[in-house]
């Protein structure tokens, strides 16, 4: 054969495996963004399966007290662009203006943070809003923003709250209070300029960012390195809807924050790592802030390990700032 004949074949081989390469790169990005933020969609039932599983038997008498006498109700904002998001809400027996914002994890719903709920209602005597996040129990929506637009909606879910709960005051006195993804979006609200009712936040087991969660995942489950899948993806983020994953970090976000928040992780976090907890702690470097390590414990399970220790910090924390 031809030495010309031989460098063309070649060319065209090296031509050909490249483009095989990249067309197998583009689709993982495809399947990686589809993977990440398809919503499951898990049902009312399915969560309220998953939520006495996991809590204590104690909680499910409270629960079922709350269904029996129709104070476990739901509401709906429509926000442009977003549709219909709906939520969950506990009025207290008593007439305060004091508010609980509850924010869920990653592809759950609402019911998820009756744990929290029992901490703020029954203990507390709190008025609870549970928001849906988009793409999440019963609110509209085709995908996961990961907390990011979310804080948006979060924003108005609060003003919401806010309406419904303030009585006779000028305003509520309210806290935002989010685990995993919950915890992510609570800080990513910490960033913006917050209304004068929100008087502290708490955060249990949020990430940094997008990108440090989902590259922390994409090497534990499948063994593959950032570049190329993940800057690839999060470019098709951007183009499909409207952030990227280094945009969407609560790290920033809470470099701006100014109000006081509480730190909660579990020192056996593999999922968002434990290491997440002093990087976000650290960059809050204005307003008061506290940390509560739950020693043995994995992701998202501090109430559920420690409900004792767990409800007297959350306690002792709100009430240096809501009276």
């Amino acid at each position: 054969m031809k030495p010309k004949r031989i460098k063309k074949i070649l060319t065209w081989s090296l031509v050909v495996t490249a483009l095989l390469a990249v067309g197998a790169i583009v689709a993982s990005s495809f399947y990686m963004l589809h993977f990440a933020l398809e919503p499951l969609r898990r049902s009312h039932h399915e969560a309220m399966e998953r939520f006495y599983k996991r809590e204590p038997a104690s909680l499910k008498v409270w629960v079922d007290s709350l269904e029996h006498c129709h104070a476990l109700r739901d509401t709906s904002i429509v926000i442009d662009g977003r549709g219909k998001l709906n939520a969950l809400y506990i009025r207290s027996d008593s007439s305060c203006n004091r508010v609980a914002v509850l924010l869920h994890g990653y592809n759950d719903r609402a019911e998820s943070m009756l744990h929290i709920a029992y901490i703020y209602h029954h203990e507390m005597g709190y008025n609870v809003m549970l928001p849906h996040f988009y793409g999440h129990g019963e609110s509209d929506g085709d995908h996961i923003d990961m907390g990011w637009n979310d804080r948006l909606d979060m924003l108005q879910w609060m003003q919401v709250a806010n309406d419904m709960f303030r009585g006779d005051s000028a305003q509520s006195q309210m806290v935002v209070h989010g685990i995993s993804m919950g915890a992510a979006t609570a800080m990513c609200i910490s960033g913006e300029q917050c209304p004068g009712y929100v008087k502290c936040f708490v955060e249990d087991c949020g990430y940094t960012s997008v990108w440090d969660e989902f590259g922390s995942e994409l090497r534990n489950q499948f063994g593959l390195p950032q570049f190329p899948l993940m800057h690839l993806t999060s470019a098709l983020c951007k183009l499909r809807y409207g952030w990227t994953f280094g945009q969407a970090s609560p790290l920033e976000q809470v470099k701006k924050s100014t109000l006081p928040m509480l730190f909660i992780h579990g020192d056996r976090d593999t999922f968002v790592p434990y290491h997440m907890l002093d990087e976000l702690y650290n960059a809050k470097t204005t307003g008061y802030k506290e940390k509560y390590i739950a020693h043995g414990t994995e992701h998202a399970r501090a109430y559920t390990d420690q409900p004792g220790e767990y409800t007297q910090r959350v306690k002792t924390f709100v009430n240096r700032f809501i009276k």
